[in-house]
């Protein structure tokens, strides 16, 4: 089933994201976490590309294997930045043959010995291009992007951010999905300067539930996200305790989700690190207001 048709419900529902293996020694314990989260019956399951493409063939093995046991529509991940255009022509095809329809496209983080190479003969610069591509390639592809509630971190500001979002909308993504953020209020004035700009997609907010403290800095760095105050003191107040820590991030991630459903949003996104216990004591929480 295709992602879009599923938003077009307008039904609530909770979705999740889990990421492949790095090496194959822990392919089968990434397996068996996914499978646990396929069993929660999402609505459905988003399976990350590894940085450069390194675990590219178990982001396929993962979808595929969610989507053939259990039933869950998938979104596999695809990125393109500093790829030939052969190789992700060949991905794609892969994709198509393990009869998956909805792809995330990504430009992809940069590695770090290519940040100050010549970029000019890359066949792939932005996400934009590998829409282009996918398009060209199976005009049947249901097509997620990446949106920034704050601002992407590259990008000067965030008029200049929602030009080429516009940009990459108009070019056929069909679904965007937030990236982390921890303040609603920021989703919300977000939509409205994106509605203005023409932007009329469906945007599915990304919740990231902070279990542990020290997962405090790494989404700071990895997104740049605002930390409200009422975080901060949550991370103050029981960050030393894991057992604590772990259940007031559950319960934070809780009341952000039902804040979204409760101001129109139906689709929600929890990138879920790959921990069945989380996805499943969320999901819990909800099970009345999802109906499940």
């Amino acid at each position: 089933m295709k992602i879009i048709d599923l938003l077009n419900r307008e039904q609530l529902s909770l979705s999740f994201e889990v990421f492949p293996p790095k090496t194959e020694t822990a392919f089968e314990s990434v397996k068996e976490a996914t499978e646990e989260i396929a069993k929660l019956k999402p609505a459905f399951m988003s399976v990350t590309y590894g940085a450069g493409g390194g675990t590219s063939k178990y982001t396929l093995d993962i979808a595929k294997n969610i989507k053939e046991l259990y039933d869950v529509p998938t979104l596999a991940h695809l990125t393109c930045v500093s790829s030939i255009k052969e190789t992700v022509r060949e991905k794609i095809e892969q994709i198509k043959e393990a009869g998956i329809t909805n792809v995330m496209a990504l430009r992809g983080d940069i590695p770090a010995e290519l940040m100050d190479a010549d970029r000019s003969g890359w066949d792939y610069k932005y996400a934009i291009d590998l829409i282009h591509e996918l398009k060209s390639a199976n005009a049947d592809f249901c097509i997620g992007g990446a949106c920034y509630p704050e601002i992407h971190p590259e990008s000067a500001t965030q008029k200049d951010d929602i030009k080429r979002l516009k940009e990459k909308v108009d070019a056929g993504c069909d679904f965007l999905t937030t990236q982390m953020f921890f303040d609603n209020n920021l989703l919300y004035n977000f939509l409205y300067k994106i509605r203005e700009a023409g932007i009329t997609v469906p945007v599915i907010p990304g919740i990231m539930p902070i279990t542990n403290a020290n997962q405090v800095e790494r989404a700071i760095k990895l997104s740049g996200s605002f930390m409200p105050q009422r975080f901060k003191s949550l991370v103050d107040k029981f960050g030393s305790s894991p057992a604590a820590m772990k259940q007031a991030g559950i319960a934070y991630a809780t009341d952000q989700i039902i804040d979204l459903y409760a101001n129109n949003i139906t689709n929600v996104h929890v990138y879920s690190m790959n921990k069945p216990d989380i996805a499943a004591k969320i999901q819990s929480n909800l099970s009345d207001i999802l109906g499940k």
